[in-house]
């Protein structure tokens, strides 16, 4: 296979690559497949103005099978990540059943396997049904065929700070990692959307921006003490941005992510009512979402995730009290992230790689993926046609459910290929199966 007239990272002048055997083997300017390696019928993809990029790895998906297979299944998740030039998507726990155990991690995996669109890493639970009590089978799940390395009970909080001591000290053991999602939850009891004055006049209960904050700085106060990683969950609060911060200086391995929606969207969206726009941690206000785009940039914040929320429409067409948290994300990322950090000049393409693809990668501890474009490495890739622009139709999502917050939003950045392996799993915007 040749990519003809492509730009790696967005930087200097068009090259060609040639992939041979799922790995990159040659990177110049006016490769000839047929005449350099005597391949006949080579396969050309013409990339002309295109940006060549590592493929993404989402460290926050959720694929809902088993268990909710009506909103989004690991074959549709899949082709959704492909679509939005993922290569690696990490399934989240809170399935039912919960995946606490191997049988149930394993089959995630192997279902993954199957499809073949994306490699599904499933997230292993950290307590027995995500219920905060007692430790899961983080050993069993590492040891088994999926070999767990990211453990969280995503949609709920490790509020212990015992057992969460607890699961830091199994996961340094394992060379894993936890994935928390925080928020105290004796500070959100019954939340509904950001605490402050637009909560205040539309009625809604309070989500405080202090207890998301609180639970990151005991956590790191803990990941500090027993040394063992922790990775924050959605961060949504320039508070927590200042413990961030505060704990990298010390050399508390503590790495976190941001989500698309937080990078774009604010608590100004609660004015519609609209329960699209209904997600936890809830949209914050305008001075958050700057400082995150700044941390992002930074490196305080290390990656981007996508918090992919797949819901039926009886779960979110109905009263905002009523209404699941969540919203899709997988294939408006990398758009979101053009639109908010590379267009201001926060974010450049090789940047863009580091926060989709490279730092996510590292996180998760995964060797074959958000590697650099270069001779002898696989190809796992992307090609991003950065002058393109997209109307969002969530009906047109490769996703079961369709609720977007960006449904017609016209957003720049157009995913052309994706390639896994040296194998296209999308090709101009359509899944290749």
């Amino acid at each position: 296979m040749l990519i003809k007239g492509v730009r790696l990272y967005g930087e200097g002048d068009p090259v060609d690559i040639l992939v041979r055997d799922g790995v990159i083997a040659e990177i110049g300017p006016w490769l000839d497949a047929a005449s350099t390696q005597e391949i006949t019928d080579v396969e050309v993809i013409d990339a002309d103005g295109q940006v060549a990029l590592p493929g993404f790895v989402d460290l926050h998906t959720h694929l809902r099978e088993p268990g909710r297979e009506d909103t989004e299944t690991i074959a549709t998740g899949s082709a959704a990540a492909a679509l939005g030039g993922y290569t690696a998507v990490f399934a989240m726990a809170n399935t039912d059943p919960v995946a606490d155990n191997a049988v149930i991690v394993e089959h995630v995996w192997r279902r993954g396997r199957e499809v073949g669109l994306v490699d599904v890493h499933p997230v292993g639970a950290v307590t027995v049904g995500l219920k905060g009590e007692k430790l899961a089978e983080l050993g069993t799940m590492a040891r088994s065929q999926a070999d767990v390395r990211v453990f969280s009970d995503d949609g709920h909080c490790v509020a212990d700070p015992l057992i969460m001591r607890r699961a830091l000290e199994y996961t340094k053991a394992l060379d894993g990692v936890i994935a928390q999602h925080a928020e105290e939850p004796r500070l959100t009891v019954n939340a509904q959307a950001h605490e402050g004055e637009r909560a205040a006049r539309l009625g809604l209960a309070g989500w405080p921006a202090a207890a998301e904050e609180s639970i990151v700085a005991r956590d790191c106060l803990l990941a500090k003490q027993t040394g063992a990683r922790l990775h924050v969950c959605h961060v949504s609060t320039a508070g927590t941005v200042d413990v961030l911060r505060w704990a990298k200086e010390r050399g508390t391995k503590v790495s976190a992510e941001v989500t698309p929606h937080h990078l774009l969207l604010t608590d100004e969206r609660l004015a519609t009512y609209d329960p699209v726009n209904k997600v936890n941690p809830p949209l914050r206000t305008e001075s958050d979402v700057q400082v995150l785009r700044e941390a992002l940039a930074e490196g305080v914040v290390d990656c981007v995730a996508t918090d992919h929320a797949p819901h039926a429409p009886q779960d979110k067409d109905c009263e905002w009290s009523a209404a699941r948290p969540g919203m899709l994300g997988l294939q408006t990322a990398l758009s979101i992230v053009v639109e908010t950090l590379v267009r201001p000049g926060l974010l450049d393409w090789r940047g863009v790689a580091r926060v989709m693809s490279e730092k996510p990668a590292e996180i998760a501890g995964l060797p074959d993926q958000g590697r650099p474009l270069a001779v002898g490495e696989p190809a796992t890739l992307v090609l991003v046609d950065p002058t393109a622009r997209w109307t969002v139709r969530g009906a047109e999502l490769a996703s079961i459910a369709g609720n977007t917050p960006f449904e017609g939003m016209e957003l720049p950045g157009v995913v052309r290929t994706t390639m896994l392996r040296g194998r296209v799993t999308v090709s101009e915007g359509k899944v290749q199966s």
